[in-house]
């Protein structure tokens, strides 16, 4: 009998890749996802820990479905609720205390054993399933050789954990060690996506570019070399990595940028701050030189490359001078794209038992400064692209009638006139306004041409 599965995901691409191999793992139960979780047999909560009040959201919408399941009780049907991801692997116990109408608790490095905890939790013993141990047994090799894409771009994790232990962060205790899956697995993974009809591949990990699997030879891979193999496949016309650590940057993956060409022109490399003292402070093991130093060797070996980054404002002691450092650095790199929060502390990690918290006032004052700033640097890098004829990726339709929307190699959301058969098609594409958030153009002759 078929039942409906809703996922709700939050946080960053590696748990919308959980996201669906979860759904591969309860496929063979009967389970299909819906996109509603109104009529749904069981509904997962796939958390993210490192947004501000992170595992209150979570219990918040815990309340909402909680009404939904109590209403298909009244009718008879009933409701597996589970929490997975990150918040469930920080906080499972907290969660079965103050939400006892939950099921399934698990972390993400048990969602293999999805059909085993559905099991446990749809017999009547009244006590929910909690699986939050980081497993000895590799978690892909329990997964189904199944390739889940819901487009002609995929994601695909090839490294998780981290070891940097940076100040701020959850991750080393939510996900564990590094970890990096051999390359072979890699590389069947991909090919399943390709013959699915996938051409861009983004590689997932929490610390990517530390990337170190078994090669097919027994041999240590580096991330760069994963890449030239990938690149190799037929079908992959796109490849895209996320997230790095600046310590990770090697020779033999800037050489990559410039030898690669399906390797897009776009990097998302966080930095956090820009003065010595807070990166210090932070236990990033690196200072802002080396930062110019790694962005300058980039550039030099892709010169078009765009670049992305994360920064964290009101970070323990930061003073006015230390945030100015921060702003001389975005002003000297030039972002297209970022990422920018207020810190808030974690629970567990020892930034939170740091004294000098900055007072929340000049968090947001200083935040709107940053955020203004690199709003201006995407506005003015999308404009910049307005004349040009760049490649872009269709993926679906857009709002309008006949309009399609895009991706181009620096990851701008484009938005173009053309009809719904060029989905999954690589098209030329002429830029002709450039907005804050997205561009928009017009399909290229050359592309009529090399259609008919």
């Amino acid at each position: 009998m078929t039942k409906n599965l809703f996922i709700k995901t939050y946080g960053c691409q590696m748990n919308v890749y959980d996201s669906d191999r979860m759904a591969d793992v309860l496929a063979p139960l009967g389970y299909r996802t819906v996109t509603t979780p109104d009529d749904a047999d069981m509904v997962i909560l796939n958390t993210c820990h490192i947004r501000e009040k992170a595992a209150e959201k979570v219990f918040s919408e815990l309340g909402r479905v909680r009404q939904m399941q109590a209403k298909r009780r009244a009718s008879g049907a009933e409701m597996v609720i589970g929490v997975a991801g990150c918040v469930a692997q920080a906080e499972g116990e907290e969660i079965i205390r103050r939400a006892p109408y939950v099921d399934i608790v698990f972390g993400p490095q048990s969602y293999h054993r999805l059909p085993e905890m559905v099991a446990r939790a749809t017999r009547a013993s009244g006590e929910a399933v909690l699986e939050t141990d980081f497993e000895v047994v590799e978690k892909f090799d329990q997964l189904p050789h199944t390739a889940t894409s819901n487009g002609p771009a995929a994601f695909l994790t090839v490294q998780e954990g981290c070891d940097k232990f940076c100040a701020f962060c959850v991750v080393p205790y939510t996900r564990g060690a590094e970890f990096s899956r051999p390359a072979a697995d890699v590389l069947a993974e991909a090919q399943r996506l390709t013959g699915a009809g996938v051409v861009e591949l983004s590689l997932l990990g929490q610390n990517v570019n530390a990337y170190h699997g078994e090669g097919p030879d027994g041999s240590d891979w580096t991330l760069g070399r994963l890449i030239r193999a990938l690149a190799d496949l037929p079908g992959v016309a796109r490849i895209r990595y996320t997230t790095s650590h600046p310590l990770e940057m090697t020779s033999d993956l800037i050489a990559a940028h410039r030898d690669v060409p399906q390797l897009m022109p776009y990097l998302h490399l966080p930095v956090q701050a820009g003065s010595d003292r807070i990166l210090q402070a932070m236990n990033r093991r690196h200072d802002r030189d080396t930062y110019f130093r790694i962005i300058d060797r980039l550039r030099e070996a892709r010169p078009d490359l765009a670049l992305s980054g994360d920064f964290i404002v009101g970070f323990p002691g930061e003073s006015e001078k230390d945030f100015e450092q921060t702003m001389d650095l975005v002003r000297r790199v030039g972002y297209a794209q970022a990422y920018s929060f207020k810190y808030s502390p974690r629970p567990g990690t020892p930034a939170s038992a740091l004294s000098l918290q900055v007072d929340e006032d000049a968090k947001s004052e200083r935040l709107q400064r940053l955020q203004a700033l690199l709003n201006e640097q995407q506005l003015a890098f999308n404009q910049a692209s307005v004349g040009t004829t760049m490649d872009v990726l269709l993926e679906r339709r857009g709002r309008h009638e006949g309009q399609l929307v895009g991706r181009s190699p620096y990851m701008q959301a484009v938005h173009v006139d053309a009809p719904d058969h060029r989905i999954g098609q690589i098209a030329p594409v002429t830029i002709r306004a450039g907005k804050a958030n997205s561009i928009s153009g017009t399909m290229s002759d050359r592309f009529d041409e090399d259609a008919a």
